[in-house]
């Protein structure tokens, strides 16, 4: 037995507790966030039947452990059935997926398409592979949503995915472009959602090992240590350790645009621009560091929270 100093019994259940604490407020932080994000972009409605992309990843598994958790509190009635595309790859080990999602009792389909055969037989060794492989899987998936009748496709994106698109954007594409948490399929036909749009990556990694999800490794993407993609990430966690905080600043930056402060003629009317003669405390103010911030531009306020969650 532990016992304290003076011989009695150290505070067991205590100590034993303080896990099962972290888990508690990282599971209502995951379903708070995801509830949030479904709620401010209106991504799941009555009677949507919502098609959740499972890879094997982390994220994929994170997003539907939550979804299945939602459907069971959320205030609206919505169907899911979980897709997972068998590409083939060497090695995949094809039965844990099938076993997982049927110890999960969700409906579930497994396509198979040997996509990796053409993306090996296109791209050259040593190029990325990821843009082949995901026109590819997207094709496929459209098609599975039309035959499943699906009115949503779920895929497991978060906050730090839509970041590194950002930077990925802005110093390779030169654009302020990021990676929507809702949008219109390539296709026109599909409404494609991404529910864990607020959610931090280090979040989703610890909630993977609290859970105990089947990881499947990615013997494509995920062995390619030279993606743009990869740098990206490096920079922002760095860039987190460094300053924690500033990556949720960033990701609250793309919903706080402000026009006129850019250069984009096709969002501010700059050519046309003229005196009012009526005084504009903000808008000249580019970046002031000062406590009185009252000319700068209200950040947006929240949509109202519909998914207010049963108990």
């Amino acid at each position: 037995m532990i016992t304290t100093e003076q011989g009695a019994p150290a505070p067991v259940q205590q100590r034993a507790a303080k896990p099962s604490v972290e888990a508690a407020k990282l599971a209502k932080r995951l379903h708070r966030q995801v509830g949030q994000a479904i709620a401010d972009f209106a991504m799941i409605e009555p009677g949507d039947k919502v098609m959740v992309c499972v890879s094997g990843g982390k994220d994929s598994y994170a997003l539907l452990d939550i979804l299945l958790s939602l459907q069971a509190r959320a205030p609206v009635a919505f169907e899911l059935v979980a897709v997972n595309l068998d590409q083939k790859q060497p090695g995949f080990p094809a039965e844990v997926l099938p076993g997982y999602l049927a110890s999960r009792g969700v409906p579930f389909h497994i396509e198979n398409q040997d996509t990796y055969s053409i993306v090996k037989r296109l791209i050259p060794e040593g190029k990325t592979m990821c843009s082949l492989c995901s026109r590819l899987r997207r094709g496929i998936l459209y098609r599975v949503a039309d035959e499943l009748g699906a009115t949503k496709i779920a895929l497991g994106h978060h906050r730090d995915d839509m970041l590194q698109t950002f930077f990925m954007n802005m110093f390779f594409n030169s654009r302020l472009k990021a990676m929507p948490p809702k949008l219109v399929s390539d296709d026109g036909r599909h409404i494609v959602i991404r529910p864990l749009a607020y959610v931090a990556e280090a979040d989703l990694e610890r909630w993977a090992a609290r859970r105990e999800f089947p990881i499947i490794p990615c013997s494509l993407c995920g062995s390619q240590d030279n993606l743009q993609r990869v740098q990206m990430k490096r920079m922002l966690r760095e860039w987190e350790r460094e300053h924690p905080g500033r990556l949720d600043n960033m990701f609250t930056a793309l919903g706080n645009v402000v026009p006129s402060h850019l250069l984009d003629r096709r969002l501010y009317p700059f050519t046309t621009l003229a005196t009012t003669g009526i005084p504009d405390r903000g808008g000249d103010k580019a970046f002031d560091d000062d406590e009185d911030d009252t000319c700068a531009p209200a950040a947006p306020k929240h949509a109202p929270v519909r998914w207010q969650l049963r108990e």
